[in-house]
């Protein structure tokens, strides 16, 4: 039985132009159902949004979509989030952010797009401030993550991170080694046992 119970992927509205990373999110989210790992996502049925959720779907797990209530028709069709699990209608970008981490024992970032960098950067920052201890990890499909690896590579060199060890995901060129390594880097407390919540700024 795995102590990651629920993981959130940030991941694309789009689908990118390699068909690789429809791939890598339909075989991460088919993995995830057959393990039980609820989804926790932006709640889009659209492009890599809509591969990992129907993929999950379709290996029985369960599937958790948090959306503003703004970006329903951009992302989604009311029709299409009937198949969901939960839906959670949220007032804007912040609140949603703010549940996603609170219903996530582990964080992964798929291929994507503005909104998937800067809602894995703000994992991160999290991180780093010592908020959370929760697992970050990056799917790096077909080196799309490289160029990101350098910049932080670069930050930290030119003296702007330091505390490294607090910035520094998981990355894995294969999403088939995701989850045993998310597994590995769990801490020892239980998710919900951590005293820290993300506040309101």
């Amino acid at each position: 039985m795995t102590s990651i119970r629920s993981l959130c992927v940030y991941c694309g509205s789009s689908p990118g132009r390699d068909p690789s990373y429809i791939e890598a999110a339909e075989t991460l989210g088919t993995l995830m159902g057959q393990a039980g790992i609820r989804l926790v996502y932006g709640g889009g049925t659209r492009g890599i949004m809509g591969a990992v959720s129907e993929a999950v779907i379709r290996a029985g797990g369960q599937v958790t979509g948090i959306i503003p209530r703004f970006l329903i028709d951009m992302e989604a069709t009311a029709s299409e989030l009937k198949r969901l699990d939960e839906l959670v209608v949220t007032e804007d970008m912040h609140e949603r952010k703010h549940k996603m981490f609170e219903r996530s024992d582990a964080f992964v970032a798929l291929p994507g797009g503005i909104g998937t960098l800067e809602e894995l950067v703000e994992i991160m920052t999290w991180s780093q401030l010592g908020r959370h201890r929760k697992p970050i990890a990056i799917a790096n499909v077909g080196g799309f993550w490289d160029p990101f690896a350098s910049l932080l590579d670069h930050m930290r060199e030119a003296g702007f991170i330091h505390t490294g060890h607090m910035v520094r995901p998981i990355v894995a060129d294969r999403v088939e080694h995701l989850l045993p390594l998310i597994e590995a880097a769990a801490p020892a407390v239980p998710a919900e046992a951590a005293p820290e919540v993300i506040e309101r700024l």
